[in-house]
């Protein structure tokens, strides 16, 4: 099917804009408003991508890498640019086709570019320590590869912080053969953010204390909010559970817009970017999360999205009106808007501490509203892994159930307040605790609290999603040491049905193990769950993705490889199954084998995981159709699950994407 291109070029002048001396413009072509089109025929060159980013293509490219003052915020501040653009030049390449990159130098330290997501040799990837060298200040490193792929992708520095500071630029690659994708129009979508701050010096206060940059702590008039709305007694043992785990409910971003200024295409919210369309126009948007620690959630209020591409790889289209992009992650999106109507391109922080827009429009003059952000979310106990609704517990001896270490046998059922609730109108047959059926428990001796159970109705008891913050925490204290889901049927992924921690993960680096963390494949995420039912919104989900051609390699894995994010918030420490990357032992692939990852994500931050060099494929279940991703985003207390066929010999990054979980968060893998 040959997709069908309108190429429109946008004209753009300050001098044209009427507003211009009103306006603070940055610096670059990426700051530039679109005011004009020029209609051309639709079978003219295909190439319609947004000149709001600086497109450079053909088969050689000549990239420098330099200092530049810049001013997103109102005062100026040192960023790193490719030939002094922020974001970097976009770089369109041809599949099949050789391209040859001369990168030079001219910082006063080591650089490296990455070339995100894309299949190339070891030595040509970009990670200083394991492909090369890095390229020292005055040098010119020449990267050269065959390009076996399409699609969006992006590319940035793999040293120091240089990513945070503007070393980043978009990768559009034209398929060899007709694209699937039927559009007229094409722009790319830079996410990024932004800080006056040095990168070093958001470290350290991180590392001196790390809700440094969080606003949004509990106060005291939540508290009586809560006291107001769920009890006094209730409310003090949900703060109280939190307190002794020394965690925050609030804790979703450890960056947050107090420093961030998020920008699209290199343009501050109070700026924005805007696009031109024409009538019947199909526009094609290509979303890429190139920030450093921030996860957005996006949409465009009034149009629905038509999802075509996941990490640049074609998927079968999926329609939604929202959609979140992990950092390192990219989407592509078919739109239809309707001519005389503006658009907003709205995307929020997954904190909901701050946005970036664009403006979509048939006319120049017609500005789109911004809409409010959404609610700032909350973390609740199954994003700490303590979600059964996978568990079935209809052989389980309940006379037994400890939930915190003690024998419930003597307890009386007939009691259980959980809290000090009457519970005289329960019904007991219902009582799945998120999805195990209880109706043979003798609940006459089922005491867990003090109050009347005869009238509750179990079904609105979850325990796997629900709102838990009127339970009595004292007494489910789930400790990692102690409780175990071996043996209870936990539904995992694959053929590895068992949670395992190591002895690694016990000690001062982990503050937080899941032993029964949920399937991350249809949760949209936290602050986004209830977003059909509040806002009438669907949310795209891993689950909803299938790939648009069957499975390349369809070898069931020969072995099992499960590895835990871990971390102590409270110390900022990050680690993989509790260790940090200087201290870890490489994982060792064998060349052409097939193998299953599990992630299992101990903490309640949401981590973007990229393994380089070999395609990460998403099981969402369908074994038929599975997606091919390079960066998997893996939600707070959760489990995810991906093969991997270990086709390229070398050693290769694994690492979370978000800038300062790296250092810790991080594995070198070997394929010999």
């Amino acid at each position: 099917m040959n997709s069908q291109y309108m190429i429109k070029p946008m004209i753009q002048t300050p001098d044209s804009d009427p507003n211009h001396s009103r306006r603070r413009f940055v610096f670059g072509a990426s700051a530039m408003l679109a005011l004009m089109s020029i209609p051309y025929p639709k079978n003219a060159i295909a190439n319609a991508l947004s000149q709001s980013l600086s497109q450079l293509s053909g088969k050689v490219f000549d990239l420098s890498i330099d200092y530049k003052m810049v001013n997103f915020t109102g005062k100026s501040a040192r960023a790193t640019v490719v030939n002094q653009l922020l974001p970097a030049p976009l770089l369109r390449w041809k599949e099949g086709e050789t391209v040859t990159l001369r990168v030079k130098n001219n910082l006063d330290h080591d650089s490296s570019i990455h070339w995100h997501g894309i299949i190339l040799p070891t030595e040509m990837d970009g990670v200083p320590g394991f492909s090369f060298d890095g390229i020292k200040p005055g040098e010119t490193f020449e990267y050269q590869f065959t390009v076996q792929q399409s699609g969006t992708y992006w590319y940035h520095s793999h040293s120091g912080y240089q990513e945070q500071t503007g070393l980043f630029g978009a990768i559009v690659i034209d398929p060899a053969t007709p694209d699937p994708v039927i559009y007229d129009r094409d722009y790319v979508i830079m996410l990024s953010d932004w800080s006056d701050e040095a990168p070093e010096n958001i470290y350290a206060k991180l590392k001196k204390q790390a809700d440094y940059y969080n606003y949004r702590e509990r106060t005291v008039m939540d508290f009586f909010s809560d006291v107001d709305k769920n009890g006094l007694a209730n409310t003090w043992n949900a703060r109280s559970m939190w307190n002794n785990a020394r965690m925050s409910d609030r804790d979703i971003s450890d960056v947050t817009g107090s420093t961030y200024t998020y920008l699209m295409n290199g343009n501050p919210p109070q700026q924005g970017w805007q696009g031109l369309f024409e009538l019947g126009d199909k526009v094609r948007l290509r979303f890429i999360n190139s920030s450093a620690m921030t996860i957005f959630d996006v949409r465009i209020p009034g149009l629905k999205m038509t999802v075509v591409a996941s990490d640049g790889q074609n998927i079968q289209p999926v329609s939604v009106d929202e959609f979140r992009i992990g950092v390192a992650e990219t989407y592509d999106v078919v739109i239809e808007p309707e001519v005389d109507n503006a658009y907003c391109i709205f995307a929020q922080s997954i904190d909901r501490t701050g946005f970036t827009v664009g403006n979509l429009t048939s006319d120049p003059s017609l500005h789109s509203p911004i809409p409010p952000m959404d609610p700032r979310p909350v973390l609740g106990h199954s994003d700490m892994g303590m979600d059964m609704s996978d568990m079935d517990m209809s052989g389980m001896d309940h006379s037994k159930m400890a939930m915190g270490g003690g024998d419930m046998s003597g307890m009386d059922h007939s009691k259980m307040a959980m809290g000090g609730g009457d519970m005289s109108g329960m019904d007991h047959s219902k009582m799945a605790m998120g999805g195990g059926d209880m109706s043979s428990m003798d609940h006459s001796k089922m005491a867990m609290g003090g109050g009347d159970m005869s009238g509750m109705d179990h079904s609105k008891m979850a325990m796997g999603g629900g709102d838990m913050s009127g339970m009595e925490h004292s007494k489910m204290a789930m400790d990692a040491a102690k409780a175990t889901v071996s043996g209870l049927g936990l539904a995992g992924f694959g053929s590895n049905n068992e949670i395992k921690h190591i002895d690694t993960e016990f000690g001062p680096q982990v503050d937080m193990r899941a032993d029964a963390p949920k399937s991350g494949l249809h949760d949209p995420g936290i602050g986004l769950r209830d977003h059909q039912q509040q806002f009438n919104r669907k949310v795209l989900t891993y689950g909803d993705i299938k790939g648009l051609h069957p499975t390349y390699d369809t070898r069931q894995p020969s072995r099992e490889i499960q590895l835990h994010l871990t971390g102590n918030m409270n110390r900022y420490m990050w680690s993989v199954n509790g260790v940090k990357f200087m201290d870890a032992a490489p994982l060792e692939f064998e060349y052409g084998e097939r193998l299953r990852i599990t992630l299992v994500n101990d903490t309640m931050m949401t981590h973007p995981m990229h393994l380089h060099g070999m395609w990460s494929e998403l099981e969402t279940g369908d074994p038929d159709f599975i997606p091919r991703k390079h960066t998997v985003l893996v939600q707070p207390g959760s489990k995810i699950s991906y093969l991997v066929t270990a086709d390229a010999k070398g050693q290769w990054a694994y690492h979370c994407h978000l800038l300062f979980h790296m250092p810790g968060m991080f594995r070198k893998v070997v394929v010999k």
